[in-house]
């Protein structure tokens, strides 16, 4: 499993994350939802070891491994994946010859017709036009495109572990039926997956197993998919408030 256990995680001096735990087991989906600014993003970017937000406390375990000291490059091969929230283009360097090095640098060998026969039937899933195999990651996409060219990642890469964060933003509804099918198709029983969304729009779609709720840097409530329902109805803040009653 990823188990994240007390994590607490800082930026330019400023503590961010306060303590959160997770357990994602192989073949879930949890969901973690939360307003502006409790720390979302800046715990997918501490899991996948950006340098900017340091792990001041706690541990993050992949199958039993200790990831957190390790260098971004090797928590990939370790298994894990990060759909960014603001994919960056990198011109002159091809979606196929990218997708191809990393499936060879995280796997092993890669035979060159299976692997081009495989790329365009994922491509074909989430209706990519085959040519942007040719053209440079991100370069000139649009902000849909760019959010299916992740989920194309995932798909051909098959780690053990994705994070997602807010791969669903800036979908129309038909992109987010294409996003959400090719996330639950990636999916399987083998891979865990930690959604991250401000909304229930895409949870429609996929249905998680577990939903968390973070706010101010802490985990404040989990619960069902049901829990994502309450939050359209009573708001991130009328859930603080509800469990600050309850423990008062």
């Amino acid at each position: 499993m990823l188990e994240i256990r007390n994590l607490q995680v800082s930026s330019d001096g400023k503590e961010i994350l306060r303590g959160v735990s997770l357990r994602i087991k192989p073949g879930e989906i949890h969901a973690l939802m939360g307003p502006n600014g409790s720390g979302k993003s800046s715990l997918s970017l501490a899991l996948m070891g950006h340098p900017r937000y340091q792990i001041t406390s706690g541990r993050v375990k992949l199958d039993g491994v200790n990831i957190a000291t390790l260098t971004p490059d090797k928590r990939a091969k370790a298994g894990l994946f990060l759909a960014m929230q603001y994919p960056v283009a990198v011109p002159g360097v091809s979606v196929a010859n990218f997708l191809k090095t990393s499936v060879k640098n995280l796997k092993s060998e890669v035979k060159t017709p299976e692997f081009v026969k495989h790329l365009k039937g994922k491509m074909g899933e989430l209706r990519i036009d085959e040519n942007f195999a040719g053209r440079g990651i991100n370069d000139g996409f649009s902000g849909g495109e760019k959010k299916k060219m992740e989920v194309l990642q995932l798909s051909i890469i098959e780690p053990k572990y994705a994070v997602l964060d807010e791969t669903d933003s800036g979908l129309d509804v038909d992109a987010l039926k294409l996003v959400a099918g090719g996330i639950k198709k990636a999916s399987g029983p083998k891979i865990g997956i930690l959604l991250i969304t401000h909304y229930q729009r895409i949870l429609k779609y996929i249905k998680p197993d577990f939903v968390h709720i973070l706010v101010d840097g802490k985990i404040v409530r989990s619960g069902t998919h049901k829990l994502a329902e309450l939050i359209e109805s009573k708001g991130y803040v009328g859930i603080k408030n509800e469990e600050l009653r309850m423990k008062n």
